[in-house]
């Protein structure tokens, strides 16, 4: 099969001839997710079959793992059931007797992006040349009020869209890719010829590398020693040209080190600041795998409600698929 390498002055022009900007006016918050119409989302509800649903996401836990990009998730309790039994505890003012009812409530704080959390970016995560999606200045993003604009918020009503995954893993005949190893736009093409399937406007693509197998098998990574497997920039013409609305991996997202050093992460960069692309990092798609190699589909109501956190730059997700 022959290789789509494109040069680092290719992927650079991309940012002009991918460009969505102005596509969907001026004050576009959606991106490539004005793709995904009401007849799409009706159309998306007929490929369940036997109601079956799975996540794609991993466990947020409070763990330390290598490459966490910022602190790892913080849990504190608030209030918990430890000591309502002691006889000794000490009541609230007013209270003459151990009330039957308590409660449990806890403070969370998570950094979204990362290599750890399966996350949704918004709009507003990156920049180029000073500017996000659709010209906007990254000055819209300020300390005090986060992202004024292309903030998670925007995609408050979800993503409701036909899902396929691609197994590229699978495909290969090997449990996982390895680091640094990237999917080009041939693979994808033979995959799809493989399973007869098309893509189509609006639709979620999910890319299995296989990571989650070996995250079971051996364990997290060292990801910025390493690598990580993922999309290689290769992709970009084609999930434009097929009006791709979301692409999700189970890494986070660009196959890295990318080999070009001007662009470090040029499916991100270009995908989100020049095409409006939603990209969801770190799902967990082995549970997705085996039920999809199980029905013998490759296709799926997809569905994803971010949380409606005004000027954040990501949310933390749950992303479903429904066969």
């Amino acid at each position: 099969m022959p290789e789509t390498v494109p040069t680092e002055d290719e992927v650079l022009a991309w940012f002009e001839s991918l460009s969505n900007w102005g596509r969907w006016g001026p004050a576009d918050q959606l991106g490539t997710l004005n793709l995904v119409t009401d007849e799409k989302r009706r159309a998306a509800a007929g490929l369940v079959r036997r109601g079956r649903a799975v996540s794609c996401a991993w466990d947020i836990d409070t763990s330390e793992h290598p490459d966490d990009a910022g602190t790892a998730p913080r849990r504190l309790m608030v209030t918990t059931g430890q000591g309502l039994a002691d006889p000794a505890r000490v009541l609230a003012p007013g209270q003459e007797s151990h009330p039957r009812h308590a409660g449990a409530a806890e403070q969370i704080s998570l950094y979204p992006h990362g290599f750890r959390l399966t996350h949704l970016d918004a709009l507003a995560h990156q920049f180029w040349d000073g500017r996000m999606y659709n010209g906007r200045p990254a000055e819209l993003v300020t300390a005090a009020q986060g992202a004024t604009e292309l903030d998670i918020s925007a995609l408050r009503h979800g993503i409701v869209t036909r899902g396929v995954l691609v197994d590229a893993a699978a495909h290969r005949g090997v449990d996982w890719l390895a680091p640094r190893e990237g999917v080009r736009p041939e693979e994808l093409d033979a995959f799809l010829e493989a399973h007869d399937l098309t893509v189509e406007p609006g639709d979620a693509i999910l890319l299995r590398t296989g990571y989650g197998a070996k995250v079971a098998a051996q364990g997290q990574d060292r990801i910025r020693e390493t690598g990580r497997a993922g999309w290689h920039a290769a992709c970009l013409p084609w999930l434009r040209e097929h009006d791709v609305a979301l692409i999700g991996t189970d890494t986070s997202t660009d196959a890295s080190p990318s080999g070009y050093p001007a662009v470090r992460n040029p499916v991100h960069l270009v995908g989100i600041v020049a095409m409006g692309l939603s990209v969801l990092d770190n799902c967990n798609l082995e549970a997705l795998a085996a039920t999809c190699a199980e029905l013998g589909t490759w296709e799926f109501q997809f569905v994803l409600a971010p949380l409606a956190f005004a000027g954040a730059t990501g949310s933390p997700a749950n992303p479903l698929a429904i066969l």
